[in-house]
């Protein structure tokens, strides 16, 4: 989709006329290469046909359907013209927006300028705008209102359970076109909040396109969590559109008029009651688009002039699709629409002109509304297709074997306990502002009390520093404050406190980022427990013996919380090997697998449960045999962890006598000396962008060297491989605002966005070789996807290097992009090493997000493809004498130790805690079977396969 960016506006320009503006808009666009010499020709003719002036001092300059041959690229650039440019017939225009468009991929924008025009002082604000953002600001602002229509009420539905009906109501909100496919799931996997008198409350973040709404009623009764249902609203969540709705639902449930939506018989009613779009009992007739380029700027002119003929009211909208018909004579509004090729057109004329009307607008849209058109085939308007049918969950069969993300290793045995966090019932409104707020504050006390005698209990560092954050949400001011007006309003305690935490998180899981997006369960943790606070009930007993607990999604304190003793292992349903979860798992010691599927809540209790933490693997009711074989290797496991522990300083030598550097990943400074202790023969990987992260603005170069300078020191003389800044785009800074991009994994991130600021990228290299004193330092760039960017970023380190002269430098690229191991052969001749990220690596070779609710079980870094691309670079670099590193995930599994030693891998970096582990794994091998063991591996097709060959290594 066409993106409105800052880089694409220019300010504070002049232009003598309208020819001038133009003149001025084609040298950009064919400056920036998105078109050819002569589309100055095409904008002077669109003018010539009709004006495209929009209103509100915004005018759309673009070329003619005879000029579409000149466009390279589809794209917008915009001037502001402060003094205001004369369009014609006392036009105004403050800020030209010209198009470059070879189809109809611009009409999206087209309905985000559109619905700015709605507001009253447009053009003034642009005039007066001082910087591209602030026009963006203007541009992209206008409210997105809620689609709520009679298409998407539907009532008497016949369906079984309570499933079935959230799967009906997300295809209302398909057929709306509100909602991307696989929207359905997303809405499953929700927690739906019970309104009273039977209705309930669903809604999700995820695939929506625009807000909508749907409300549904069963045909015969359901229960719920053992509550009835007699009606479900499901909301496509975007923005604040549907807060007016909220409010007015809110106010019917007060006034005890819940029963009227759950007995509805009339789509009407709800409507009236809800305050949502009813369709006039009008006229009407339907008829597909036939123009190539949909209802861009001319037809649509021509069919709000042909509208304007009529002296009454008509409107027209997109058929089917839940958005509100609009007045067919505002052009803006028209275009709003963003109607393409194909799509069904629905005219709706007031009885009086309807019989006029009708007709002709049916045979000037069939005519081209000036524009010459092709027929259209005759599957051009067929109906959407159909979501499938949600498969139903089961839980898993006895004696079945399930793969799993692994969170922390080790293998547990022992009964299942399911425990799923309780619902609580509550009062949408509160007694009174000063009894709720009274209320709300004792339950916060509570909570902090009780997350600071966690901080204290707490013997490892990660589980203090997560408690120590929650302690910080519980403080934010910004939480309180929303809190606080909402119970000013008349909310409940829980009502505006779960309403405001709920928001704040689906707001964090927006951010298209894994790690990001799984911190929203840490603040949904803090919800939940100051809820508990606020409804009181106990929990469920925990059994006496050791157990394998099962949740759906776990809380870090609910893992913190637990007895060491008594719980073996953990089982979730989602989540992935990011999340605090699994991080605090790790840190107790716990195995534990995540990520497992929703049919695993679905075991009855007490089912035996053998869960492998480094294989990703559980198994449902084991046999004797299998029991007793992990038995033998938790008894070899931890022998070899304490023979591995005795010998962690000493190097690791394959039996051949090859040696494989074993370095440590470090996420701050603190830890250099700890890693050390621990076997680290260096820092193979340094996070650089904590520094960054623990300050209100870039860290000066004061500030940054300190910190270097600590690791360094610790690390005595070993070498430090520090990775440059590595955000943007998925993991953004908070000081450094950045534009929404809709794949942010494929956005600015890394190399190329210090690429673009070049000034902090120069004060980090300096900090970074003042602080090394001579002492071995290798910098590496994260994201190089092309030679250039290598370039780019290695003449900035060699010119700071001519200044502050290296004993021993290196610079090198993280191999994390697919593109950098297939043209591994042309970098190696240039950089001094190559360090393999396979944690992004991974997900960019098999395009699986790590982070998938669903799909992270499969982004396997063993996959013979992943593996493919570790050979290809291994053998590049090698060629040229440089050395290659993995710093990902996969250099601290056991298990594929020996595949890496084998395609070449001489440095494993890894956590600190397992260096004592795979440093004795190195030693079990010789190279040489190691090497027959990965050139076996790479002819495999599956990552399951390869995992098998391993296991028998």
């Amino acid at each position: 989709m066409l993106e409105l960016t800052a880089g694409q506006i220019s300010m504070g320009l002049v232009a003598a006329d309208k020819a001038g503006a133009l003149r001025m808009l084609a040298e950009r666009l064919e400056g920036d290469g998105l078109v050819a010499a002569g589309y100055l020709a095409g904008l002077e003719a669109r003018e010539a046909q009709g004006s495209t002036f929009l209103g509100q001092g915004v005018a759309i300059p673009h070329g003619t359907p005879e000029t579409r041959d000149l466009v390279f690229d589809t794209g917008v650039r915009l001037l502001q013209f402060p003094e205001g440019v004369d369009w014609g017939g006392g036009q105004i225009v403050y800020l030209a927006i010209g198009i470059a468009a070879k189809s109809d991929e611009h009409l999206r924008l087209l309905q985000l300028l559109t619905r700015a025009l709605g507001d009253a002082d447009l053009g003034g604000e642009l005039r007066r705008a001082q910087t591209p953002e602030q026009i963006l600001q203007l541009l992209q602002s206008a409210p997105r209102e809620l689609a709520l229509d009679d298409q998407l009420i539907g009532l008497g539905i016949a369906v079984e359970d309570y499933d079935e009906l959230v799967v009906q109501g997300a295809r209302l909100l398909r057929r709306a076109d509100c909602v991307e496919r696989g929207f359905a799931a997303a809405l499953l996997q929700g927690e739906p909040l019970p309104l009273g008198d039977g209705l309930w409350w669903l809604h999700s973040t995820q695939g929506v396109l625009r807000p909508g709404l749907a409300y549904l009623t069963p045909e015969k009764p359901l229960r719920h969590q053992d509550q009835p249902v007699n009606g479900l609203f499901c909301l496509a969540s975007l923005g604040d559109a549907h807060q007016a709705l909220l409010e007015r639902l809110c106010t019917l449930l007060i006034e005890g008029r819940g029963r009227e939506l759950g007995r509805a018989t009339q789509r009407r009613a709800v409507l009236e009651a809800l305050g949502g779009e009813t369709r006039p009992d009008w006229p009407s007739l339907r008829l597909p688009l036939a123009n190539a380029h949909g209802l861009h700027a001319r037809p649509a002119k021509e069919l709000a002039l042909l509208a304007k003929t009529f002296d009454g009211e008509i409107r027209l909208r997109l058929a089917d699709s839940g958005v509100a018909a609009v007045s067919a004579k505002s052009l803006s509004k028209l275009l709003s629409l963003g109607i393409r090729r194909g799509q069904v057109i629905e005219i709706i004329a007031e009885p009086a002109i309807a019989e006029a009307a009708l007709p002709a607008l049916k045979a000037a849209i069939e005519r081209g509304l000036g524009e010459e058109v092709e027929p259209l085939p005759a599957e051009a308007a067929t109906p959407l297709i159909e979501e499938p049918q949600a498969q139903p969950i089961a839980p898993p069969a006895p004696g079945s074997t399930l793969q799993a993300v692994p969170a922390a290793p080790g293998i547990a045995m022992g009964p299942a306990h399911i425990h799923l966090h309780r619902e609580h019932d509550y009062p949408l409104r509160g007694e009174s502002p000063g009894v709720e707020r009274e209320r709300l504050q004792h339950a916060i006390g509570q909570v902090r009390g009780e997350i600071e005698a966690l901080v204290l209990r707490s013997e490892a560092k990660a589980i203090r520093e997560i408690f120590t954050t929650h302690l910080e949400m519980l403080a934010d001011p910004e939480l309180g404050d929303e809190v606080d007006a909402r119970v000013k309003q008349g909310a409940s305690a829980p009502a505006a406190w779960m309403t405001v935490v709920e928001s704040a998180a689906a707001q964090q899981e927006s951010l298209h980022d894994a790690l990001l997006a799984e911190r929203a369960a840490d603040l949904r943790d803090i919800g939940r427990r100051v809820l508990a606070q606020l409804c009181g009930g106990e929990d469920a007993p925990e059994p006496d013996e050791p157990y394998i607990l099962v949740m759906d999604e776990m809380a870090p304190s609910d893992v913190a919380r637990l007895d060491r003793e008594r719980v073996a292992g953990i089982l979730t349903a989602r989540g992935g090997a990011t999340a605090h979860s699994a991080i605090v798992a790790r840190a107790l010691g716990i195995p534990a697998l995540v990520g497992a599927g929703a049919g695993v809540l679905l075991l009855a209790p007490r089912t035996a449960l053998l869960l492998d933490g480094q294989r990703g693997r559980l198994v449902v009711t084991p046999d004797s045999e299998q029991v007793q074989r992990a038995r033998q290797e938790q008894e070899g496991r931890q022998r070899r962890l304490q023979l591995a522990d005795a010998h962690k300083l000493e190097p690791a030598l394959t039996r051949d006598g090859q040696r494989v550097e074993i370095c440590a990943n470090l996420g701050d400074c603190a830890g250099a000396a700890k890693a050390v202790a621990q076997g680290a023969e260096g820092v193979g990987l340094l996070r650089t962008e904590f520094i960054f992260m623990a300050h209100p603005q870039a860290p000066d170069l004061a500030t940054q060297e300190a910190e270097y300078r600590r690791v360094f020191d610790a690390l005595d003389g070993r070498p430090l491989v520090a990775r440059t800044l590595d955000v943007g785009g998925d993991k953004p800074l908070p000081y450094w605002p950045l534009p929404e991009e809709e794949n942010p994994f494929l956005g600015v991130r890394g190399v190329r966005l210090t690429l673009q600021r070049p000034h902090l990228m120069e004060t980090q290299l300096r900090a970074l070789m003042r602080a090394s004193d001579g002492r071995p330092l290798r910098i590496m760039f994260p994201m190089v996807g092309t030679v250039e960017e290598w370039r780019q970023a290695r003449d900035m380190a060699l010119r700071v290097a001519t200044e502050i002269p290296q004993a021993d430098l290196q610079l090198g690229i993280m191999v994390e992009v697919p593109s950098a191991a297939l043209i591994a052969p042309a970098l190696a001749r240039e950089v001094d090493f190559f360090s393999i990220g396979t944690n992004d690596l991974t997900q960019y070779c098999l395009a699986i997000d790590r982070g998938h609710p669903t799909l992270s079980a499969q982004a396997d870094g063993l996959h013979p493809a992943v593996l493919q691309l570790i050979d290809l670079t291994v053998r590049a670099a090698h060629a040229q004498g440089k050395w290659v590193g993995v710093c990902g995930e996969l250099a601290g599994d056991p298990l594929a130790v020996p595949l890496l030693v084998g395609l070449g891998v001489d440095e494993l970096s890894l956590s600190a805690g397992g260096i004592a582990e795979v440093k004795a794994r190195v030693r079990e091998f010789s190279a040489s079977a190691a090497r027959e063991l990965a050139q076996a591996a790479l002819a495999l097709d599956s990552a399951a396969a390869v995992r098998e060959l391993a296991e028998h290594f």
